[in-house]
């Protein structure tokens, strides 16, 4: 994630995974404390409703046994506030009231004396509606009356069971759920006081925990230190490459991978530079050198006789073509590396081939030139001019490996990939060794093919640039039949639309190029 300005945030990740962990934990702990609340809650009201049916069930299988005091008596005994209406509308009570179990336990002090076996005492008060304040017994037949109906609410720390017996007698039983609340409450407070506990120990091992969890981090912060400060072989190479660490590490390596070997290309690249401008250089003295050689010898010798004078201008020429070669091949070289923009358009390499040599013929004539073309047109989207240059640079140095009388011959075929054409001569060939490195700048080999006839290296490197700026190959091919060297030149296969038809059909074609423009 970023910030708002861009940068990559950096929050501790030590820090937010401690801190989140501590808060899940947090949560779960006040979420168990309030499920146990909840559940233990509900239990303990549960059992507080099931004692007073029990003692509501109890009470009436003894009416009819019991008057209304002596049950209400006993119901009281048991922290009980009672309530019996009789079916004539008398009512007892016993016990204490609602509010005072609202209040808490009464005090024991303040508690009646006990009820003795003979009634003759009672903390009971009862009365009938409208009559002198007696109680009547009941007059029930039989013993035992069972309950029709029954209800029980909670209201404000008490819970009261209404029940309604068979002979109209109902009976009120209310006990309080004051110690049910404070037993709740001591719970909260000790499963709080150990939810913190537990907390603070966690504290502990949650940092111990996630310190060691992300020990591979700080090794990588070591192992990157110690690359920046030259150490560029070392690598973290993890044990495991599925786990989050595992690809972070693996990403890392990879990433000094790409470096190391982007530094090593940038170095090669810086170094083949320097050869290639000492190497120019060098190439470049020789004319220069023999340009200011003759001119000086002209300047001098101005009186020597015209053809002394004539001889030297023609050494002057020559040197300065070569060297003006020289340049050109450098500039053709440094557009290739910046990518030389290519005049394509749909050619018949059969007829501007043979146009071609017909040039080269007039330009050595002292080699035999052999071209061999298919009878079927051969189209190609090259550019002639620069595809004339290939063909040109392999038939010089063809010539010069020959010796300038030897025979060079020049093939061209056609595949489901495209044109290819096969230059070979019958010189002395090229050793394995050497037939990828002939494509190097400035890259010359053995006597056969020296400086002596003006190469400067460069014709092979120029080829190869065009043809892969073509989209195609330029590489050493398998020994022909003239048994010396052999480069083919492999392009790209025509679009639709330049592939001639067959003979007789009436489809057009967009006009071939028949030659190729002087170089």
């Amino acid at each position: 994630m970023r910030a708002a300005d861009g940068r990559l945030r950096t929050t501790s990740l030590r820090l937010r995974t401690v801190v989140a962990i501590l808060v899940l934990l947090a949560v779960l702990l006040t979420g168990l404390v309030i499920a146990v609340e909840a559940v233990l809650g509900v239990r303990l009201r549960a059992q507080v409703e099931d004692r007073l049916r029990d003692r509501a069930s109890a009470a009436a299988a003894l009416v009819g046994v019991l008057d209304a005091d002596d049950l209400a008596d006993r119901l009281s005994a048991q922290g009980l506030s009672v309530r019996i209406v009789q079916p004539d509308g008398a009512a007892v009570e016993a016990g204490p009231s609602p509010d005072q179990l609202r209040a808490g336990p009464p005090d024991p002090k303040g508690l009646p004396a006990p009820v003795p076996a003979d009634g003759s005492t009672s903390s009971r008060s009862s009365g009938t509606t409208g009559g002198s304040g007696t109680s009547t017994p009941s007059t029930g037949t039989a013993a035992g009356v069972r309950i029709t109906s029954s209800s029980a609410h909670e209201d404000d720390g008490v819970l009261t069971l209404r029940s309604d017996l068979a002979d109209g007698t109902r009976i009120t039983l209310t006990a309080g759920t004051r110690d049910v609340q404070e037993t709740l409450t001591q719970l909260g407070w000790v499963m709080g006081g150990a939810s913190a506990a537990f907390l603070g120990v966690a504290v502990v091992g949650v940092v111990l925990v996630v310190r060691r969890s992300l020990r591979p981090l700080d090794e990588m912060t070591v192992a990157a230190r110690s690359i920046a400060d030259g150490d560029r072989g070392r690598r973290l190479r993890p044990a495991r490459t599925d786990t989050e660490i595992g690809r972070v590490a693996t990403a890392f390596d990879e990433m000094l991978d790409a470096v190391e070997g982007a530094e090593a290309q940038a170095v090669a690249a810086e170094e083949r530079v320097r050869a290639f401008l000492s190497d120019a250089a060098h190439e470049l003295r020789t004319p220069v050198a023999g340009v200011r050689a003759a001119a000086d010898t002209l300047v001098r010798n101005g009186d020597d006789d015209p053809a002394t004078r004539e001889v030297l201008a023609v050494h002057v020429v020559r040197q300065a073509d070569r060297a003006a070669r020289l340049v050109d091949d450098m500039l053709t070289m440094a557009r290739l590396d910046r990518g030389i923009a290519l005049e394509r358009r749909p050619t018949d390499l059969v007829p501007w081939l043979e146009t071609e040599v017909d040039r080269l013929r007039l330009r050595l004539p002292l080699t035999t030139i052999r071209v061999e073309v298919p009878d079927a047109p051969v189209a190609a989207d090259v550019d002639p001019d620069r595809l004339a240059q290939v063909v040109g640079n392999l038939v010089d140095n063809a010539a010069r490996a020959t010796g300038t009388d030897g025979t060079v011959r020049i093939g061209l075929t056609s595949s489901t990939a495209g044109p290819v054409l096969a230059i070979e001569d019958d010189g002395p060939g090229i050793a394995p060794a050497d037939r990828e490195r002939v494509f190097d700048r400035l890259v010359r080999l053995g006597d056969a093919r020296d400086a002596r006839t003006g190469g400067a290296g460069l014709g092979l490197p120029i080829a190869r640039g065009i043809a892969v700026a073509h989209g195609g190959t330029l590489a050493y091919g398998e020994t022909g039949e003239l048994g010396g060297a052999v480069f083919v030149l492999r392009l790209p296969a025509a679009p639709p639309h330049t592939i001639a038809p067959p003979p007789g059909s009436a489809v057009a074609l967009p006009p071939l190029v028949q030659s190729a423009a002087p170089r």
